[in-house]
Order: structure tokens, then C-alpha cells, then sequence
């Protein structure tokens, strides 16, 4: 709620225009420019005068600082503003409640971090700026005095005297009135040493993508504190309410990982918070109905369940590299290390899946490695897989063998089985240009990553969705550490965990 302040005039303010208030709360929390920020009791040193700005703008100084007192609260500071258009829109903007909150700028000495806010210890006032957010809350102009009287036993009377309120009313302004937000500057992290401003507006991070966060990762962990500086805000997720887009830049989410077929080809879950494995329950038996005969006991089989117990695994990789390469490299490199460590995780997890479906699914019955055999494959084993587990096999993994043979399949005239331009044959929609197409009613997925590279066993999977299920956390997380012998190693991990609930609803191609 905005409060207005009224223009107060007294004999006393004689050619007085100032504004005061205070102007920081000491142990009161404020999201700043740096995040969140705690100034401790007497941490600022007031003994150089400072001017006031207009929004922590250098280039728009309204006036300067004339007085001020330390209380047990905070600061509390008056302001004599200059005669300029500037200064009468801000008196003007102050005594309505336009703009009537207090900012400061300091230089800090000495800092500490409790529960991921900057707490500080030793600083001196740089400046102060009248804004229309502060990033404390407390801070606000209190009294608000704009007059300009004639001098003592002048003869002028009530009709010549013009007051402030009249003034500001008749005069537009030329210089623009500040229209940046302060919550805009208040989302932007910068780095805070010692002997170095707390800026508002400027510098910008230059975290702004996944590859930037890891070079400043490896810099900060090299001892570059200016990096640390901007890892740690950017790592900030619970306090700085600015940065919306800062916590997914030291991560990617594993749904937009490119190149896991068979990993999209199961039903998703969302791993568990703790623990390394979980169970699930499972029907074992279903429960059946006979016909008795008249007061006959009741029969039938109850019903039983079951329990699949899941193991958490970890998924991980490492990339050493040196100094110098980070330095003369940077950001080329970066990038590209991010997009080769992320293809690998996905590589790694799609593979995980195969080897679960080679595991834990239903052997089909043989075929012979051509299409009449994948035909006949098809055509037995997603009825069996309905059959034997309840679930609607929709999805056909196959290696990039099968993908070669289902192009190059056609009828006695040579007309391609297979292609949108053959629909008389309407045997499916498989292109060279996509490793996703139909075959036989089926959704193909073509996967890379199998390590059977030929038409055999275990070379195509019909699987049902629901018969199996993947577990994983929500992110992989980057991770920087500094080596003793000059090196930085960047390690790559994320929690997975599959679980194999019904077997018959995946179907292994079986060679004759």
C-alpha cells in the first residue's frame, strides 16, 4: 500500500527543499542487485558526503545528502534537492507516493553468506538513490519539505509567494521522468568484493546458458571469486526471486535429450527423493468368478498382489581437461563439451533400457530376418503380449538393420511397401529422413544406440508402454572440481532406475 506524503511547509523550512527518510534498515532483508541482502547493525560508514540519484542512475543526480543520523533501526538521511526540473518532478513524485522509497549504493568491505543471503559487515555509502521499489521495504521518504520563500522583510505579499506544490503543478518537465523498474535491476547477479559496488543495473551476468554456467563453475573452483560470485547467485533458487530463469542454467532436463527411443518408448515416473531402490505393488493374481450351486459355499480366487522392488542407479561421466584449454578455448569449447557429455548420458540411458528389455522380456516365437519374418513377428507376438500382461503393445524398437531392410522392402513391381507415396500398399510410413515412422499399425522407433548391429536375436523389441517404466530424476546435474595437478575434471550424473512389471508386454525378436 502506497502511502501519500503530503507537502509540509513551515516558517522554519525557509528556501528549503529536501526530502527525508530512512534510507536502509539495518538486519532487514532486501532482494538487491547482489540478492538477497542483510545489512548488519552500524555496517555502513556515512563520513563522505554522496548525492541523491534518480534510480542508482550516475547521469541524474537530484541533490545531496545534508544530513544524517545512525539509530538503533537503521539511517535516517535528509536530502536538499537541487532547483533543476528533475529534482521538482521528484519532490513532486516523493510527496504523492509516485516514488517515495530510499536505495543505497555501497562499497563492501566485508560480507558473509548466512542461509544464501550476503550478509554485511563493513561497508561506506557510495550513494543513494530515490526509486520507486526499494529493494527494502522499510526504506521510504518520510517528510517531504519544498518551498522557496522570499528573503526576510521582504515586502512581497501571499499573491506573489509561489509554493513548491504550485510550481510542480505549472512546469513539464524536460528531462524524462526514470521508468526502469527497480525489481527488473534487482534480478540482475553481480559480483561483490571487497572495494567493489553494489551495482544495480549494471554489470550483467554472463550466465546465460549451460556452457557459460560451466565455464564460470571451472573458474570459480579455479579461485576466480568474481565467478563465484556469479555461480552462487545463479545457484540461488529460494531467495532471488528475480533470477526466474537462473536455476535451470547449471542443468538440462532430461525429457528434451535427444536420442533415447527406447527410453520413449516406456511409460515415465518420477524418481523417488531419497533412497537408493523402491518398491511397487503388483497385481500377481486377479480375482475369478464361479457359479455355486444353490446355498453352496462361495468360491472363486481371491485376489494377490505383490511387490517389485526397484533399484536406484546412478548414470555418470567425467571430462579432464586443463587451464589453458578453458582459457583459450572458452566458450567454443564449453558448448560443445555440454552437447557431447549430455548425447553420452543419453546414449548411456537408452542403452540401459535395451539391456532391461533383453533381460526381463518374453523371448519371441522364431522368425526369419526378412520382412515376411518381421510380418509374422508382429502378427503373433502383440496379440501374445495383450494376452499375457493385459497392456496394448503399441511401440516397435528396432536397430538401424531393420530400418535398412524396411526401406528397401517392396512388392513383386518394385513399389515400395513402406512409403506415404505408396498408400495402395498400406503397410506403414517409414522415411530415410526420420528414425520415428509406422510399420503395421506399429510406432517405430529406429534406436542407435543397440549394440546389435544385424538381424538376430534381440535385434527388434515389440513392447507395450505400460509393461515397463522409467525412473529418473528430474535433472543431471554439472558438476566442477579443481585437481592438484593444474586440471579441472567436469563430472555428468543423474539417478535412473527401470522397473520391469510385466516381462510378456515386451516381445524379443527371435531368429530362425
Amino acid at each position: 500500500m502506497k502511502i501519500n506524503f503530503p507537502i509540509t511547509i513551515t516558517a522554519a523550512d525557509t528556501n528549503k527543499r529536501t526530502i527525508s527518510g530512512k534510507i536502509v534498515a539495518w538486519n532487514e532483508a532486501g532482494n538487491t542487485s547482489a540478492g538477497k541482502t542483510i545489512f548488519s547493525k552500524d555496517s555502513i560508514d556515512f563520513s563522505k558526503p554522496v548525492k541523491l540519484l534518480l534510480e542508482h542512475d550516475k547521469t541524474r543526480p537530484l541533490g545531496k545528502l545534508v544530513d544524517i543520523t545512525a539509530t538503533d533501526s537503521g539511517l535516517e538521511g535528509v536530502f536538499r534537492l537541487a532547483k533543476t526540473f528533475a529534482a521538482d518532478d521528484a519532490l513532486e513524485e516523493a510527496a504523492t507516493g509516485l516514488r517515495d522509497g530510499f536505495s543505497v549504493g555501497v562499497m563492501v568491505d566485508a560480507w558473509d553468506n548466512k542461509d544464501g543471503a550476503m550478509v554485511i559487515s563493513k561497508s561506506s555509502l557510495a550513494e543513494v538513490s530515490l526509486v520507486s521499489d526499494p529493494a527494502i521495504a522499510s526504506a521510504r521518504v518520510e517528510k517531504v519539505v519544498a518551498t522557496e520563500t522570499t528573503p526576510e522583510n521582504s515586502e512581497a505579499t501571499a499573491e506573489d509567494t509561489t509554493t513548491q506544490e504550485d510550481k510542480v503543478s505549472d512546469i513539464k518537465s524536460e528531462a524524462p521522468i526514470a521508468t526502469e523498474a527497480v525489481e527488473a535491476a534487482k534480478s540482475e547477479p553481480v559480483a561483490v568484493v571487497a572495494n567493489q559496488p553494489v551495482a544495480y543495473t549494471k554489470p550483467r551476468s554472463p550466465i546465460v546458458s549451460a556452457a557459460s554456467y560451466l565455464e564460470h563453475s571451472i573458474k570459480a573452483a579455479m579461485g576466480n571469486d568474481e565467478s563465484r560470485q556469479y555461480v552462487k547467485f545463479t545457484d540461488d533458487t529460494s531467495t532471488n526471486t528475480g533470477l526466474t530463469l537462473a536455476p535451470h542454467l547449471n542443468e538440462f532436463y532430461t525429457n528434451t535429450i535427444k536420442g533415447r527411443p527406447a527410453v520413449d518408448s516406456i511409460s515415465k515416473g518420477v524418481l523417488p527423493n531419497s533412497g537408493m531402490s523402491f518398491t511397487l505393488p503388483k497385481l500377481s493374481q486377479a480375482p475369478s468368478i464361479t457359479i455355486e450351486a444353490e446355498n453352496g459355499a462361495l468360491g472363486g480366487d481371491e485376489m494377490t498382489s505383490t511387490y517389485v522392488t526397484v533399484d536406484v542407479k546412478k548414470a555418470s561421466g567425467i571430462q579432464t581437461i586443463s587451464w589453458e584449454l578453458i582459457d583459450r578455448s572458452s566458450p567454443a569449447f564449453m558448448d560443445a563439451l555440454v552437447t557431447e557429455l549430455s548425447d553420452a548420458y543419453a546414449k548411456y540411458c537408452d542403452s540401459a533400457v535395451i539391456a532391461a528389455f533383453t533381460a526381463s522380456g518374453t523371448q519371441a516365437s522364431t522368425q526369419a530376418a526378412t520382412i515376411a519374418g518381421l510380418k509374422a513377428y508382429i502378427a503373433k507376438e502383440v496379440p501374445a503380449a495383450y494376452k499375457a500382461s493385459g497392456k496394448f503393445a503399441t511401440n516397435l524398437v528396432a536397430n538401424t538393420a531393420w530400418w535398412e531392410t524396411i526401406l528397401g522392402s517392396d512388392d513383386t513391381t518394385n513399389r515400395p511397401l513402406f512409403t506415404a507415396a505408396q498408400p495402395s500398399n498400406a503397410s506403414g510410413n517409414v522415411s530415410g529422413q526420420s528414425i520415428t515412422g509406422q510399420v503395421l499399425g506399429l510406432n517405430l522407433a529406429v534406436d542407435p544406440h543397440m549394440s546389435v548391429t544385424t538381424l538376430i536375436d534381440e535385434s527388434a523389441f515389440i513392447v507395450a508402454p505400460d509393461a515397463f517404466k522409467w525412473f529418473e530424476s528430474p535433472t543431471t546435474q554439472l558438476q566442477v572440481q579443481a585437481l592438484a595437478n593444474g586440471q579441472m575434471q567436469i563430472a555428468l550424473y543423474g539417478y535412473y532406475a527401470i522397473a520391469p512389471i510385466y516381462g510378456a508386454g515386451v516381445r524379443r525378436f527371435n531368429l530362425t
